[in-house]
């Protein structure tokens, strides 16, 4: 009887298991589900969920937070423990969003806002069962070192591998924090190609490199003739993604405005082209990220608290280079054995000595820093070994200044203490340095030395233009 009922008692259909409390609700969720085919059984307390779950096997759940005699997080959990592979999603009141991502976090597929707009009802159930029936298990199972295209072993990058795998099943909204060069955009394709949309595209956009009076024409698209410039139509990234996934790069520089439109894209899974009348539905999963503290960025009111708390439902961190140990030594041997390949060159192995130093090294600019040398390296020396001497003057300046960095015991008796390095010195001066040294830390990109620096690309420019160093 109960293998029946997994399949709607015998009808064919899939049966969904439906907790809600509130009589109105339950019958027009049970109307919306049984009108998209499927056969539904319906419980009104966490008791009755427990009892119809373990009886019926449902091929899924939907389930509100707010119940009379148990919390829903807890439910949650209870659900997972008797029926680990029956995917869940949850429904939450406007106000308790922030329960929505802890059920998000402790591993429910998707959640819904009251009033459930129908729609996204189905959309939901529908992506929830395809995640659970089309994911190789190959892809899930976690036992590998790595994870393509990652390099590298060590424990904080184990938990990254982790967090990819447990949400790439989900619809869940996905937020990748890090610092600049730490792989972002690889942690945002390897959740794509995790998941069942891998087949679909995978739209990739900075925010920070496009004006913000384009970035909505960018990101939502336009017709012709909407704004000067506009002579034809554009599709937006969104649209583009339509089916897959939309990766928002640096979503802390997006203009508040913008970040208004954004949230309503989530909400209701339309967007309207600039110089558009008529909105348009897509399915777009979002994965954003960005080197600020979102946080930070919501208290300081440059960052929408709604918004933040709608993407950050599972938060990735991509750790630095100079926190990942030894892998540091594998990934220098594994880029200069592909890069030498790429250059026909025989550099191809590195000494000891070198490797010392990469391990010393606080790498800045993280691996995007390592590439860099590593290039530069392969492409002005032959080989067969990396010595320190074929190594970036840049680098080597870096090293020997570090080494000689330590601190000085403190003065004895009556000794003079060091003189003031910056004894003699304009302020105009000591700004200089310390911007020429942000840019050259950021490889040249003024923009990611402004955000540093904290204060905007155009204050670097005008500056630099001062001192000639641009026309």
């Amino acid at each position: 009887m109960a293998a029946d009922a997994s399949h709607g008692g015998g009808t064919g259909f899939p049966l969904v298991l439906l907790v809600e409390d509130t009589a109105s609700l339950r019958l027009t969720y049970s109307a919306v589900l049984k009108a998209a085919g499927f056969e539904v059984e319906a419980a009104e307390t966490g008791a009755e969920a427990i009892e119809k779950l373990r009886r019926c096997r449902p091929v899924l759940a939907v389930m509100d937070l707010m119940l009379p005699d148990r919390d829903g997080l807890d439910l949650l959990q209870t659900f997972q423990q008797i029926a680990p592979d029956t995917p869940l999603v949850v429904v939450t009141a406007h106000g308790s969003i922030d329960r929505a991502v802890s059920a998000m976090r402790a591993g429910a597929h998707e959640f819904l806002v009251k009033p459930v707009d129908r729609a996204r009802l189905i959309e939901a159930v529908t992506h929830a069962l395809k995640a659970r029936s089309c994911v190789p298990a190959a892809t899930l199972g976690g036992q590998r070192d790595t994870l393509p295209p990652f390099i590298g072993a060590s424990p904080s990058m184990q938990e990254t591998y982790r967090l990819i795998r447990s949400v790439a099943r989900s619809m869940a909204t996905v937020f990748i924090t890090g610092e600049s060069g730490t792989g972002k955009e690889l942690c945002a394709e390897a959740v794509h190609r995790l998941s069942t949309r891998r087949e679909k595209p995978f739209i990739a956009l900075n925010c920070g490199a496009i004006p913000g009076d384009l970035l909505e024409s960018e990101v939502f698209g336009h017709l012709k003739g909407s704004f000067t410039g506009a002579i034809s139509d554009k599709q937006g990234a969104a649209a583009a993604a339509d089916g897959g996934t939309l990766f928002l790069d640096e979503i802390c520089e997006m203009d508040l405005n913008l970040q208004t439109k954004l949230l309503r894209f989530l909400q209701t899974s339309t967007i309207t082209p600039v110089g558009a009348t008529r909105a348009r539905k897509l399915d777009v999963r979002i994965v954003c990220a960005t080197n600020r503290d979102p946080e930070d960025e919501v208290r300081h009111g440059r960052f929408r608290e709604d918004l933040f708390y709608r993407l950050h439902v599972v938060p990735i961190h991509m750790p630095p280079l100079r926190d990942r140990g030894e892998d540091v030594v594998e990934l220098a041997q594994t880029l200069l054995e592909r890069m030498a390949a790429e250059e026909g060159s025989t550099l191809n192995r590195i000494a000891p000595a070198v490797l010392d130093l990469f391990r010393a090294l606080p790498w800045p600019g993280n691996v995007r820093q390592l590439i860099n040398v590593l290039r530069n390296a392969v492409v002005l020396n032959e080989g067969p070994v990396l010595t320190p001497d074929m190594l970036p003057k840049r680098l080597q300046e870096q090293s020997a200044s570090e080494a000689c960095a330590a601190p000085s015991p403190p003065p004895a008796g009556n000794a003079t203490a060091p003189e003031d390095p910056f004894r003699g010195w304009t302020l105009a001066r000591i700004e200089r340095m310390a911007i020429e040294a942000a840019i050259r830390r950021n490889d040249g990109s003024v923009p990611q030395a402004a955000r540093e620096l904290g204060v905007s690309p155009s204050t670097l420019y005008r500056k630099r233009q001062q001192w000639g160093e641009c026309g």
